[in-house]
């Protein structure tokens, strides 16, 4: 018998569900096994409204509580920014989830973002001297993007997470990295829930992290078997 509790999948800045769940297998993946999916895009990108003000950013938590089924708990995988939201709203409301997957990010969530950096390689279309923000620069340039959107909602400002708040999600965390991810290392992640386990991704980078089929398989046994 399939398990009935649906899966909320959360992409990363400048992507999309389309893009990082559905062009990937993930989704496909997920109905095979007999779940429901429900894939939210993030305000500002893939179908999702996408304002210019970046007062418009300043509850991304909030714009994804809404969007969470309301009938019980959920299991959730979110990659990079997806991963952070995900993990705010399990922080304030622990009962909304049961399993969550993250992919993407480990240290960084204790640290302030370079998202200035990011903001201005977008706006120049490009960063010789940053290969990161270069790459999100070029993710802004697919078409689905809106250029301003993106920069609206890397100025928006966004609360570091801290190990005491973390300390309050109840749900069972698999947190994911890549190897080469500069994003980590994930330990003081795990160290700070008090339901996670995690695997390390061998040669993999952070924007490589949702095409990894090592992680798809981790993550599809993890909301499997718990």
């Amino acid at each position: 018998m399939s398990d009935p509790t649906p899966v909320v999948l959360l992409h990363g800045f400048a992507t999309s569900s389309a893009r990082t769940w559905w062009e990937t297998g993930w989704l496909d993946l997920l109905a095979d096994a007999g779940r429901k999916t429900v894939p939210i895009d993030i305000l500002g990108h893939g179908k999702a409204e996408k304002p210019h003000d970046a007062a418009a950013y300043s509850d991304l938590e909030g714009y994804v509580a809404e969007r969470l089924p309301a009938d019980g708990p959920v299991d959730a995988v979110g990659f990079s920014l997806g991963a952070r939201l995900l993990l705010g709203v399990a922080v304030a409301q622990p009962q909304r989830f049961r399993r969550i997957v993250t992919l993407g990010v480990g240290r960084n969530l204790f640290e302030r973002s370079g998202s200035d950096v990011v903001a201005r390689a977008i706006k120049a279309g490009g960063a010789p001297d940053n290969p990161a923000a270069g790459y999100f620069a070029r993710l802004a340039e697919h078409p689905e993007n809106d250029r301003e959107a993106l920069i609206a909602c890397l100025q928006a400002p966004m609360r570091l997470l801290t190990a005491a708040e973390l300390g309050r999600v109840t749900a069972a965390v698999l947190v994911m990295i890549g190897e080469q991810d500069f994003c980590g290392p994930a330990d003081p992640l795990v160290d700070a829930l008090p339901d996670a386990r995690l695997v390390v991704l061998p040669r993999t980078d952070h924007f490589s992290t949702p095409k990894d089929f090592i992680a798809m398989d981790a993550a599809l046994r993890f909301l499997e078997d718990g």
